[in-house]
């Protein structure tokens, strides 16, 4: 069975946004690059909220994108997206489903057809109300060296303690850490 993953950016005090939404806190390189891009193998479905539909939709699809990253925005821009929202019924942005109610069921029947993993990318706010819902299988956390201070928590919205085992620490020249924790049910 495929397996719905999380993939979220924190610093290294929790917050996955800076004050004001901000993430040119994050630090990139090329080792990073290389992982990133190497999500395209082990993908076809990409989960988002809203605001980081919006925010990927206004990059991904331009003519920058494709010249600074273009493994990530053909993947970016070619798979289906499904994105939970209240307020958006479609987009120019394809192939897109728009999930306004019930998204971890939606979710849970996506996961039980054939196919390859499902990644939710961004969208806290989102993971943290998935996921007592046992619908997300693994998080995968970047942690950032660096200190914001305030912004927006990185599990936002989460309900209850959720339990997890932690199943690998990748350690990126640049500093970062990518934490990978199982769910546990």
């Amino acid at each position: 069975m495929r397996q719905i993953y999380a993939f979220l950016l924190t610093s290294l005090d929790g917050y996955h946004a800076g004050p004001g939404d901000e993430l040119d806190w994050f630090r990139t390189d090329d080792e990073f690059e290389r992982y990133s891009q190497s999500q395209a193998d082990v993908i076809d479905t990409i989960v988002m909220g809203r605001r980081t539909f919006e925010m990927m939709a206004a990059y991904w699809p331009t003519d920058e994108a494709y010249r600074d990253d273009p493994v990530v925005a053909g993947f970016m821009n070619d798979l289906p997206k499904i994105v939970a929202s209240r307020t958006l019924t479609s987009h120019p942005w394809g192939p897109t489903t728009f999930v306004a109610d019930d998204v971890a069921g939606h979710l849970a029947a996506v996961k039980d057809r054939p196919g390859k993993d499902i990644a939710i990318f961004g969208s806290s706010t989102l993971v943290g109300e998935l996921l007592p819902s046992g619908v997300i299988d693994e998080l995968r956390v970047i942690v950032n060296p660096v200190v914001l201070g305030a912004g927006r928590p990185v599990f936002a919205g989460a309900v209850g303690p959720v339990g997890l085992h932690r199943s690998a620490v990748r350690e990126f020249g640049n500093g970062n850490v990518l934490l990978t924790y199982r769910v546990v049910s």
